[in-house]
């Protein structure tokens, strides 16, 4: 396989480059100007709805559980590992890029959940099947039948493949045996074992473990960087200024930073954002067409706040860090990093802390995919496709610590790619039933306040 690398990367590079890209951040500019800056306007009501949402009509688990297992696959080691390798690449001007994509990618979550509630459907067992696949052929038609079936292979082969097992794996068994020199096999033992026990019983397992774990591990993050924040607050101002001149003049070069344009600057802000919040990729909106509810926009403004809470929350806090404590330019690349810049503060705790973010982050990011792929596997071969397809993951989970081969990482990146693509001819596709489903909320919403006073 190693002998097709130069051809893979070939691919990677071309497939994440400008094409891509722009079909991502032009899709969220469409669907922002056309829902009317609904990611600003209607963010207060959405980021309520999270605990308020009143859970009623079909599914099978809470929106604030259908958020979680969307959550749990997004915040993962793009919003430590990936930050840094932005920062590091494009400079701190990659940071206002990435705010830029996730400001878009809200318009565009929101679309992805609207639609996976509105066509969604039900499997032999009576439980929710929704997402891409689902919207693909039953919004555009039965003709898009090879579209959607081409997303959920995509989907399998990312689960199995891509940022579903082996790159969260090697993040945790490596963090783990630096920090606590546990051994990698122990590591990889107790982690399949817990994989295995969770991901069995299913969505509402997953689920349930994700809504415990999300909501403790973003706190616990979000307060580690706050410490070091607060303590540079007086140099908050110019490490702002600092991240918007970088991006719109490039970055000299300084220390062990070799410098970066401003291409470099939005080429790898936007694209790491993505890979962070995964707006437009079409995995999310499996998650929330299984949530209780019979409003899809509801449900999509539930989702939206998926790409606020990764992006503008949690991977802004890594930047700062990043820039307020001098580690950007520093020797050090990826998770060593922000490992360098959390031990400004907090010494030799530091390492510490950042191998429980990490394995935390890694973890519910193994179980969201995990869902995502079975969910994929259903719609392709049927609910007798499902055991098989969880033993395959398990199995991969065993393995995964002790494979490094550097051409299954960017057939990872391919896959990845090529999710986004159908999911966003279908957002595109179908943008119109968008705004008319936002239209119809709005007004039942506007009419109940008035009802009220």
């Amino acid at each position: 396989m190693e002998s097709f690398l130069p051809m893979l990367n070939a691919i990677d590079s071309f497939l994440w480059g400008v094409p891509l890209i722009t079909l991502l951040v032009g899709t969220g500019i469409l669907l922002t100007v056309r829902l009317s800056l609904i990611q600003v306007v209607h963010l207060p009501r959405a980021l309520g709805l999270i605990l308020k949402a009143k859970n009623r009509g079909a599914g099978d688990i809470s929106s604030f559980k259908a958020l979680c297992v969307a959550l749990a696959a997004t915040i993962g080691t793009g919003n430590i590992v990936g930050v840094a390798t932005a920062v590091k690449v494009g400079g701190p001007g990659a940071i206002f890029w990435m705010w830029m994509a996730a400001f878009f990618g809200m318009a565009t979550k929101y679309a992805e959940g609207l639609l996976a509630v509105k066509y969604r459907t039900t499997d032999e067992r009576g439980e929710i099947a929704g997402g891409p696949m689902y919207y693909i052929r039953r919004g555009m038609g039965e003709k898009y039948r090879p579209m959607a079936g081409f997303f959920a292979a995509a989907t399998v082969l990312v689960a199995f493949f891509g940022i579903g097992t082996f790159p969260q794996v090697n993040a945790i068994v490596d963090s783990v045996e630096l920090s606590f020199g546990v051994p990698r096999i122990v590591t990889d033992l107790a982690l399949t074992a817990l994989i295995a026990a969770i991901t069995i019983g299913g969505l509402r397992s997953i689920a349930e473990v994700a809504s415990r774990i999300i909501p403790f591990m973003a706190v616990l993050y979000i307060v580690i960087c706050a410490g070091i924040i607060l303590m540079h607050i007086g140099e908050i101002p110019a490490a702002i200024a600092l991240i918007l001149d970088s991006a719109f003049t490039g970055t000299a070069a300084a220390g062990g930073f070799a410098g970066s344009t401003v291409m470099m600057a939005m080429q790898n802000g936007i694209a790491r954002g993505v890979f962070s919040n995964e707006s437009g990729l079409g995995s999310a909106p499996i998650a929330a067409a299984a949530a209780k509810t019979k409003e899809p926009a509801e449900q999509g403004l539930i989702s939206m706040t998926g790409t606020f809470i990764d992006t503008i929350i949690i991977c802004s806090m890594t930047g700062l860090v990043l820039v307020l404590t001098g580690a950007w330019h520093g020797d050090t690349a990826g998770a060593a990093m922000t490992g360098a810049a959390f031990s400004s503060l907090y010494s030799s705790v530091g390492g510490a802390l950042l191998t429980i973010s990490l394995a935390l982050f890694a973890f519910t990011t193994i179980l969201g995919w995990n869902y995502y792929g079975e969910r994929a596997v259903l719609y392709l071969a049927g609910v007798r496709a499902i055991l098989p397809y969880r033993l395959v993951f398990i199995a991969l989970i065993a393995c995964g610590a002790f494979l490094k081969l550097e051409a299954i990482w960017v057939l990872a990146d391919i896959v990845n790619g090529l999710m986004a693509i159908p999911n966003l001819i279908a957002l595109i596709a179908l943008s119109g039933i968008v705004v008319h489903e936002t239209r119809h909320y709005l007004e039942k919403v506007r009419r109940g306040a008035r009802m009220r006073k």
